[in-house]
């Protein structure tokens, strides 16, 4: 007995085995393999069945149905499925294929009388039902059957096909290389009609006879069914995955449509959303937005990526209309466009359950559109309205959520002067422990509130928002300082978790520079006048709440220098692990010894850097930075044009001191330039000495400047020319501009109203 028989059965009775001990259409489908390896190793019938009752007198399987159990019945029924199974790939009309292939060149110089073999041949390939195909060692097909040509387009008639095959796809790479052994691969072929198929291949190799050159001999099955269904199968994988991190429809839009258009095959993605109906949609774009028809489009449109907000002129008005009439249809159905043709354009579909979303997918050339397309389009489309109302839902619930949380906090908008930081310490709340709160009371005084809560995250939140609003009620009650905190003990001791919160709470009354203070065991305010380090105000203070009876609180005043700087904080910003609090107190006071030019908001930025440790802050912050009102400026200066220079860089840096925006100080600059110059111009004869004085003063939340002179204005001309607009800037520069002449000179005054400053929430402002 030769090697390779012995090897091939015990293959074979290892197979057997495994069938009888687990039967499945793959131990069967194995029995197959084997039949097509006899059928190359020359295996013969005979010596298959043999072996085969061999096999099964050892296993004791040839016993009378009647007289064996009913398990044993039912193994021989399974070993003889495999046998016929096994058998299947040695019918005799495959065998005799074979055997004429390997011996025709010998038996035609034997036997002219065989010249009617080709045809019994030819009638042998084409009873067989997969594609079968002879190639050379070149890979120049020299032979196919009937079913090849139905699986690609390409018949017998057209043979031989010579490298590279007309169905091949050059999109992908080149075939396996066919070697000395049995070969099997799944390739993708482009059928002749155009369609995109995926076939199984399996390929032997054999040996010339006449010039022991190699040929294969190959089957070809169609497994493009098999091959979508994993596709689809991947493809909504791959969309879930890449939207399922995204929490807002912008998001869900950026990564939904990339992946879409890359699982279709697609060169556009287009959404389509109206908010309402007064506005224009919105749009989300992936890929090119330009009408390959419109020149002028395709010339100014580019390449958006992904979500990317164009206008609606990008599309074509055919376009737009579809997408209009995709939001309106009733069902959320899936449909071609143009419908009822062959090839399609692209297709169309609503989104949403609100009817104001449609999706528009543009081909790069027009297809037709199998069965297989329909049901991945129709999958990838619900699983992308699904994240887009999944976004939606999460969007309200955010919203609403912030809108609770903002409500929580202090004040949005805060009094001149003011600048305000929240940071809580567990994102992506926006509230924590902490808080802050700046009322304005009666007589032009401020009441101001920095507290913490024990703990972090909601339970804290929850705690500080009734603390929060019970210290508010009592400050617009006429609460002081220390009588607030006295009566806050009682409202902790009510609340649960509100135990030991420390709270600063101060009324500020800005006309009299005074601040009067009381502190419930919390970080002590820094105040800074212009130019020194900064200090504690370490007066007042007490036991956080309701932790031991206090019969009264004690209080503290201090003055406030005009131009100095207040911070009140919570422990979040100086604590640090590892470090002495005094060290960090000290280097807040020494970043505030430079602040007076700094404007409130950027006074916090600066604390804010300075203190900000390696790893960033963990534990929730509030700080409030207030500026008490510089002193009035005035500037007594020469009626020289070359002057003007300094009167605006003093000028300018007053109104810093003195808490005015950027935007704000700017305008009162030139409007305060512009009198300046109408004075230098018109109130002294030319060559003539005279003076002219700038005085500035913040007060009641208003700036108030004045320039002066002592000479008489000129009259305008009938005719100015392109001058005399000076009092229109003016005017349009500050709220109010009054002018005062009088004997003894003109008088310009210029009033701008201090307009509150707005808190956005977990920023500085």
């Amino acid at each position: 007995m030769s090697a390779v028989l012995a090897a091939f059965r015990e293959a074979y009775a290892n197979a057997l085995r495994l069938h009888l001990d687990s039967r499945n259409q793959n131990t069967l489908a194995e029995g197959y393999e084997l039949g097509r390896r006899a059928l190359v190793e020359g295996v013969s019938i005979l010596d298959l069945t043999e072996h085969h009752f061999r096999l099964l007198d050892e296993l004791g399987l040839l016993v009378s149905p009647t007289a064996s159990a009913p398990g044993t019945a039912a193994r021989a029924r399974a070993a003889l499925e495999f046998l016929l199974q096994t058998l299947a790939a040695l019918d005799v009309a495959t065998r005799g294929f074979l055997d004429s292939t390997r011996s025709y060149e010998l038996q035609r110089l034997r036997a002219e009388d065989l010249a009617g073999r080709d045809a019994f041949r030819t009638a042998l390939v084409e009873s067989l039902q997969d594609g079968f195909f002879v190639a050379n060692a070149d890979g120049t097909i020299t032979e196919v059957n009937s079913a090849f040509g139905a699986l690609t387009g390409y018949g017998p008639e057209a043979a031989p096909f010579r490298p590279p095959h007309p169905w091949t796809d050059e999109s992908e790479a080149a075939y396996p290389a066919l070697g000395a052994e049995t070969t099997r691969f799944v390739m993708p072929a482009r059928h002749r009609d155009g369609r995109r198929v995926w076939l199984a291949v399996s390929t032997s190799s054999l040996r010339s006879p006449e010039d022991d050159e190699h040929i294969f001999v190959g089957t070809v099955r169609d497994v493009t069914a098999e091959h979508d269904a994993r596709a689809r199968d991947h493809a909504v994988s791959r969309l879930t995955t890449a939207v399922g991190a995204a929490t807002t429809v912008a998001e869900v839009l950026e990564v939904g449509l990339e992946e879409l258009r890359r699982a279709i095959g697609a060169e556009t993605a287009v959404v389509s959303v109206r908010p309402n109906s007064q506005t224009a949609p919105q749009l989300y774009v992936s890929g090119p937005v330009a009408d390959p028809g419109n020149d002028a489009a395709a010339a100014t449109s580019g390449a958006p990526g992904p979500n990317t907000a164009v206008s609606r002129r990008v599309i074509d008005a055919r376009a737009r209309a579809l997408l209009d009439q995709a939001r309106m249809r009733p069902d959320r159905a899936v449909f071609p466009i143009p419908e009822g043709v062959a090839s399609s354009e692209g297709i169309v579909a609503r989104l949403g359950e609100t009817g104001d979303a449609a999706l528009w997918v543009r081909f790069a050339a027009p297809r037709a559109i199998s069965p297989g397309d329909w049901s991945l389009f129709s999958l990838l489309v619900g699983h992308l309205n699904l994240a887009v109302q999944r976004a939606r839902n999460f969007d309200q619930a955010r919203s609403t959520s912030l809108t609770l949380q903002r409500a929580m906090l202090g004040p949005i908008e805060l009094p001149p002067g003011f600048a305000v930081h929240y940071e809580p310490a567990l994102p992506p709340l926006e509230i924590g422990g902490d808080w802050y709160d700046v009322v304005k009371l009666r007589n032009g005084t401020l009441g101001i509130v920095v507290g913490d809560c024990v703990g972090r995250g909601l339970s804290a939140a929850v705690v500080m928002g009734q603390l929060r609003t019970a210290a508010q009620a009592l400050l617009l009650r006429g609460a002081g300082p220390a009588q607030l905190l006295s009566e806050l003990d009682a409202v902790a001791a009510r609340i649960p978790g509100a135990m030991c919160t420390t709270v600063c709470a101060a009324i500020l009354d800005p006309m009299r520079g005074l601040i009067r203070y009381s502190s419930a065991g919390h970080m002590p305010p820094v105040l800074a006048d212009p130019g020194r380090t900064g200090r504690l105000l370490e007066g007042g203070r007490a036991v956080p709440l309701a932790t031991f009876d206090t019969p009264q609180r004690p209080e503290a005043t201090t003055a406030l220098t005009p131009g100095s700087t207040l911070v009140l904080f919570t422990d979040g910003l100086v604590e640090q692990r590892g470090v002495d609090i005094d060290i960090r107190f000290e280097e807040l006071a020494d970043e505030l010894s430079g602040v007076a030019p700094l404007r409130p908001r950027e006074v916090a930025d600066a604390v804010l850097d300075r203190l900000r440790p390696d790893i960033g802050y963990d534990d929730d912050i509030a700080m409030v930075v207030y500026r008490q009102p510089p002193r009035p400026l005035r500037l007594d200066i020469p009626a020289e044009a070359g002057r003007l220079t300094g009167v605006r860089r003093a000028l300018t840096a007053w109104l810093s001191s003195a808490a005015v925006g950027q935007e704000q100080a700017a305008d009162l600059v030139s409007a305060t330039n512009e009198a300046c110059t109408n004075s230098i111009e018109h109130a002294y004869a030319t060559g003539a000495a005279g003076r002219v004085v700038v005085t500035a003063e913040c007060a009641r939340g208003a700036v108030h400047i004045a320039v002066t002179d002592t000479g008489a204005w000129r009259p305008l001309p009938e005719d100015p020319g392109t001058r005399g607009r000076g009092l229109a800037m003016m005017r349009a520069l500050a709220d109010e501009v009054d002018i005062d002449r009088t004997a003894a000179g003109t008088r310009v005054e210029l009033l701008a109203a201090l307009p509150s400053v707005t808190f956005s929430a977990a920023s500085t402002v």
